[in-house]
């Protein structure tokens, strides 16, 4: 089994990555406040974190893997009284948006998707321990965790008292016995979501739901807690001081993984500069979009900044377009599985590196190209020489590798054809090509150049060979 290095932001370096339990690897993500659309943004952490879960199934026996749907939440209480619509409309609308854009860009659903509303127990579970360990207090109806009783506070961010307490916008309130301490617990009106506590009816803070749900489903001390980097400080600290002064363990998650944050055109994506898309923007420009805009998201290492434009996910369009077509012509695979073996685990070394997908997306073109040279032509000899092996050149072989090595990045599931004639109704394409041929066997060679131009003014490119005519989108 080949090491699996990960840069821990706990202590800020690669590391060698060794599971608790190296037959059940457990794994939490934070997941969406489900009051809106899935943004750009957003998107990100699904993809790169569905890649690390498919890389831990090759590597380990069993994978849980965990992502929560956060659904109570201030954002989204102020969300229903700006529109209208009930708490529960809002919710249960923008959570199956999510659940149906994220799919659309290939990632595999989460093992277990616990929903803040139904958690409830384990927070105040965890809430009550907190009081009674002297970390947390009750006042004016909140409860509040007592940052002041915890030494460690602010090791996952490596910030200052000052700076934390600058970072944290916190609120100044005659309830809190530090500026720093934070809600638990807080009173809701009986308009608002709420539950009965020992503190009386009300709502629980973000932080102490993921602590919850992550306790719940894997432990007090698990493998792995991923989420963006603007999550470290306050949501990601503040789940480390609850859980672990809950259930006095030294850590919350032995490693920390967070990747980096998505620009638009090198700038913040906002609204006000009118560079802001959801997941459905992009998904509205055609059937190629969402296996594009996965492909650009994993073309930029996972811990950099991406920056999105419409010119690279043309390329990544145009990348993947060059895929399928390799695929469409290859041959079934000769029966080689070492060869093919020591393909895939060449290619998908670079993922066991901290999720080198930009390396490894190299070595899936290289694959591409080994094919093409065994089935249309051309040099093997620099991926050959790259790679420092002497695989043979054989039809179908390189296409057998290419395959498995794209499944453990999430990449080109469609079937060839589909993706190369666009996935809708293609009958009138299918009827002009038949006209097209009826033409030039009648040697009526203009109106086979005038049906050629028509399909190619509507982006509908003719290839004609000794096998037959086919078709793909330009």
């Amino acid at each position: 089994m080949p090491t699996l290095t990960l840069h821990n932001s706990l202590t800020r370096r690669d590391e060698a990555f060794a599971p608790i339990d190296a037959e059940h690897v457990r794994v939490y993500v934070c997941g969406p406040t489900v009051y809106d659309l899935a943004h750009l943004g957003n998107a990100r952490p699904v993809v790169v974190f569905d890649v690390l879960a498919r890389l831990l199934r090759r590597l380990y026996p069993r994978v849980t893997y965990v992502r929560n749907i956060t659904d109570v939440d201030d954002k989204i209480n102020a969300r229903a009284t700006e529109s209208g619509e009930p708490i529960g409309a809002i919710t249960a609308r923008t959570t199956a948006d999510f659940h149906r854009d994220m799919a659309a860009l290939g990632a595999l659903p989460p093992d277990i998707e616990p929903r803040a509303t139904q958690s409830i127990a384990p927070m105040l579970a965890i809430i009550e321990k907190l009081i009674a360990r002297g970390h947390a207090y009750a006042k004016d109806g909140h409860v509040l965790f007592s940052v002041p009783s915890f030494p460690e506070y602010g090791q996952l961010s490596g910030r200052s008292p000052d700076e934390l307490l600058a970072g944290a916008r916190v609120e100044i309130a005659p309830y809190k016995q530090d500026a720093g301490d934070f809600v638990l617990w807080k009173p809701s009106t009986p308009d608002l979501p709420g539950w009965d506590s020992p503190w009386g009816f009300g709502r629980p803070g973000w932080h102490i739901e993921c602590s919850a749900m992550s306790w719940q489903h894997l432990g007090e001390v698990f493998d792995i807690h991923g989420g963006g980097d603007d999550l470290i400080f306050p949501h990601h600290e503040n789940e480390v001081a609850q859980s672990r002064c809950a259930f006095g363990t030294p850590r919350m998650a032995n490693t920390w993984l967070h990747n980096g944050m998505l620009r638009v055109n090198g700038e913040k994506m906002s609204k006000s500069l009118g560079n802001f898309f959801t997941v459905q923007d992009i998904l509205a420009r055609g059937p190629w979009a969402g296996e594009a805009f996965r492909l650009l998201i994993l073309r930029t290492h996972y811990r950099g900044l991406l920056d999105f434009s419409f010119e690279g996910l043309a390329e990544a369009k145009a990348e993947l377009d060059d895929h399928y077509a390799m695929l469409s012509r290859a041959p079934i695979a000769p029966e080689m599985p070492d060869v093919q073996t020591e393909m895939v685990a060449w290619a998908l070394a670079p993922l066991c590196e901290d999720l080198n997908t930009p390396l490894a997306l190299g070595r899936l073109r290289d694959l591409r190209t080994l094919e093409n040279a065994a089935t249309v032509g051309g040099s093997a000899a620099a991926v050959l020489h790259r790679a420092g092996k002497t695989w043979p050149t054989v039809p179908g072989l390189a296409a057998a590798a290419f395959r498995e090595v794209a499944a453990a990045l999430g990449l080109c599931a469609t079937a060839p054809a589909m993706w190369l004639q666009g996935g809708e109704d293609t009958g009138w394409i299918d009827q002009a090509i038949t006209d097209r041929l009826a033409a030039r066997a009648a040697k009526n060679w203009a109106e086979a150049d005038r049906l050629r131009d028509m399909l190619k003014d509507k982006g509908i490119i003719i290839e004609d060979s000794a096998k037959g005519t086919t078709w793909r989108r330009a």
